[in-house]
């Protein structure tokens, strides 16, 4: 049986369910067609052959394994992408076919959540797409992206959010499609990933919501269920918001305006899976983004550090988003087929 999902406008195609995704009945040929738990054939052979280092992640798991390990094969042919808990993953080089396995120690669920963050976040560099490091909100008819580093809040920002009524796009990555005069944010899938302790904050404990996996801290936010709201539709964007540190003090929450020359280096410094693209897409990203800051806004967010006043942050989120005349502009374009 094959199941079919649209997720970053991906049409994929899979020989089993995966996790997190909702099937779409979408009839198209697939863009990227996925086997799960099938080692491909050939692999053994490409395997004896010469395989090539191309990226090893400085960060490390418990006993020193990298994160994550990149190697090419076949002379470029494909990419084998293996994680610390041996979950891996080959691609052929036009990325329209992924093979993924996992150990005994490990399950689908657990490789599920690197095939639906970094793995499809490769896929869409691949093919040429800009993604933001992002979480992605519907206010109406227009988008707004939550940017950050990671533990800036951009989920539990999207959480906050969602508790409100707002629809979320995304979690994590935000894909760019630009469309006649605007840019577009793709919808991911309907979960929003959260940290136990934003868990306990917004829904008053940990327990409240569902973990990944077993072996995760990590618990997810159904974006179809309770009164929470997913965008299945790509929404203009309207404008980025760049969070920052938290500060104390009456003022704060509050926004201010980045100029274009500082929303340039902080986009460059926030989009998704930067550091596996060569030098011609690394210029072929900063002129995008260029091209971006030409229509978007960005702008600067400090939170306070009391986390208890998520709900004002959001306040003055859309207070400031609402006054900007790009938000009018951005509800005006037709949404891309």
């Amino acid at each position: 049986m094959i199941y079919r999902y649209l997720v970053y406008g991906l049409c994929i195609a899979a020989d089993a369910p995966i996790p997190g995704l909702v099937e779409s009945p979408a009839s198209a040929e697939p863009d990227l067609k996925i086997w799960l738990q099938l080692e491909p054939p050939w692999l053994a052979e490409c395997l004896a052959m010469r395989e090539t280092l191309w990226y090893v992640s400085p960060e490390q798991e418990d006993g020193g394994k990298p994160a994550l390990t990149v190697t090419k094969l076949a002379a470029g042919a494909y990419f084998r992408f293996v994680y610390a808990d041996g979950s891996t993953f080959i691609l052929d080089r036009s990325t329209t076919r992924l093979w993924a396995t996992w150990p005994d120690s490990s399950s689908l669920q657990d490789t599920a959540v690197f095939l639906l963050g970094p793995v499809l976040g490769f896929v869409l560099r691949s093919r040429g797409t800009v993604c933001l490091h992002a979480s992605a909100v519907a206010i109406g008819r227009v988008a707004i992206v939550l940017v950050g580093i990671g533990g800036a809040g951009k989920s539990t920002t999207a959480a906050a959010f969602a508790r409100q009524g707002y629809a979320v796009l995304s979690d994590d990555v935000a894909p760019m499609q630009p469309h006649a005069d605007a840019y577009f944010v793709r919808p991911g899938y309907p979960r929003l990933c959260l940290w136990p302790e934003s868990v306990s904050l917004l829904y008053g404990g940990r327990e409240a919501l569902p973990r990944l996996t077993p072996n995760w801290e990590k618990c997810y936010l159904p974006l179809d269920d309770n009164g929470h709201r997913f965008q299945h539709e790509p929404l203009p964007l309207g404008a980025i918001y760049l969070l920052g540190e938290r500060a104390a003090g009456t003022e704060v929450p509050r926004v201010q305006p980045v100029p274009a020359s500082g929303g340039l280096v902080a986009l460059v410094q926030n989009t998704y899976m930067n550091y596996l693209l060569d030098k011609q897409r690394r210029a072929q990203e900063f002129e995008f983004l260029g091209r971006l800051l030409s229509r978007v806004p960005v702008r600067r967010v400090t939170p306070h550090q009391d986390p208890t006043r998520l709900t004002k942050l959001c306040e003055v989120i859309v207070s400031d988003f609402e006054a900007l005349p790009q938000a009018a502009l951005a509800a005006t374009e037709g949404c891309p087929r």
